[in-house]
């Protein structure tokens, strides 16, 4: 089945496609990558997604408006990947969407909210959409979230050393797998997100991400505001957690700053690298991993790869281009696997990871252009994750 999975994580900057071939092999899932992309956000669309976030004032208006604009941006997107890599049509869209609130209460997520109105997508190219991927596990008494850990506990498998793998998007995450345990996963903290308010805020606009780390390699660490932001609880706080720029965002590090004064806007971003560097490291140490496998924006970050290294010497650190998966595009490719289980009523969470009560099918299915039919519902569960290379021209 040629899946098609997209994504627009909590950076908010563009919309990532990963087209894959999957099927059913034994105890196993086969995943053949066909491609992927990264789709830039329109500036006009990026802001108004920014200004319905929280701690924004927004109206019901201007969430109708942007869950119809963003549906049709990814739309476009899984269009294209479909021309380009499914050959003019995909068997199925998985869309993520683009979260916009996660509610969490103490250690509690009692609800998530992800726009992008699949109709539209399901209209543009005739296919059915698996969308809402994340409400099924939240409903089941889980945080919705990670749920890309189903990729990474099947493909990371069985091992004698403790691996991780971790992603560094907005926010950070980690999947743990380990002999005689079962794995977890959950929300770090920050990745990028406290990075990226800082320099929106102290670029005026004109930048929205520490590019290739200049900025935090040339500040110097605040030892001072690091030590006042790893006292947040939220880092204390035991999994399965997740949080969201519903918490991290630019107002709460505003309030942090003013406590200090003025300070060095490069030695700012330099201690809010360091930040997530430590709060990684500090999880990596707790569990004592040995080998991580990161994805995400952050790596292309050489400053924060290298702190995270600095910080956790235990852990080998690689990407997933180890694996044939660019760092950019995991998240799609985990959607587009989830989803695949989805049509052939197959749980898609890790209730060790999530903190469900049990495993559920996820997501909703909106029909195509043709009738909709199911596969016949597999009889067993995957227990395992295999990648194989893909063939020019097909």
């Amino acid at each position: 089945m040629k899946v098609v999975g997209i994504i627009s994580g909590t950076s908010f900057d563009a919309i990532e496609t990963a087209a894959a071939d999957l099927r059913f092999e034994d105890d196993a899932v086969v995943l053949r990558p066909l491609g992927s992309r990264s789709v830039p956000y329109d500036p006009g669309l990026r802001t108004a997604v920014a200004e319905v976030l929280p701690p924004a004032a927004t109206s019901v208006r201007e969430v109708c408006k942007l869950d119809t604009r963003l549906g049709q941006a990814f739309a476009e997107a899984a269009a294209e990947a479909a021309e380009q890599f499914c050959g003019g049509q995909a068997d199925l869209i998985v869309s993520h969407g683009q979260t916009v609130f996660h509610w969490v209460e103490g250690n509690r997520a009692l609800g998530t909210l992800q726009l992008g109105q699949p109709a539209w997508i399901s209209a543009r190219t005739g296919s059915p959409v698996v969308s809402d991927l994340r409400s099924c596990d939240i409903a089941a008494g889980g945080h919705g979230a990670p749920l890309v850990s189903l990729l990474d506990v099947l493909l990371l498998g069985e091992s004698q050393k403790t691996r991780a793998a971790l992603n560094l998007g907005g926010i950070s995450n980690v999947t743990v797998v380990s002999e005689g345990r079962p794995p977890l996963a959950y929300d770090t903290g920050p990745a990028n997100a406290l990075i990226d308010a800082a320099v929106q805020r102290f670029s005026g606009g004109s930048e929205h991400f520490d590019r290739d780390g200049v900025r935090g390699g040339r500040g110097t660490v605040e030892e001072r505001l690091l030590e006042r932001l790893l006292a947040d609880p939220y880092y204390d706080t035991p999994p399965p957690k997740s949080t969201g720029k519903e918490y991290f965002h630019l107002p709460y590090l505003l309030g942090e700053l003013d406590r200090f004064g003025h300070l060095d806007e490069d030695d700012v971003i330099a201690t809010l690298t360091a930040l997530t560097a430590r709060t990684v490291a500090r999880e990596l140490e707790r569990w004592q991993v040995e080998e991580v496998v990161a994805s995400g924006g952050g790596t292309a970050n050489p400053t924060l790869m290298g702190m995270i290294s600095e910080s956790a010497p235990q852990a080998e650190l690689r990407t997933t281009e180890a694996w044939g998966i660019p760092s950019s595009s995991k998240e799609a490719y985990a959607f587009a696997l989830i989803g695949f289980l989805s049509v052939h009523g197959l749980p898609g969470n890790v209730p060790s990871c999530t903190g469900a009560d049990s495993p559920v099918v996820l997501g909703s299915i909106t029909p195509g252009s043709s009738p909709l039919v199911l596969p016949d519902p597999a009889t067993a569960a995957p227990t395992r994750l295999r990648m194989e290379a893909s063939v020019p021209g097909l």
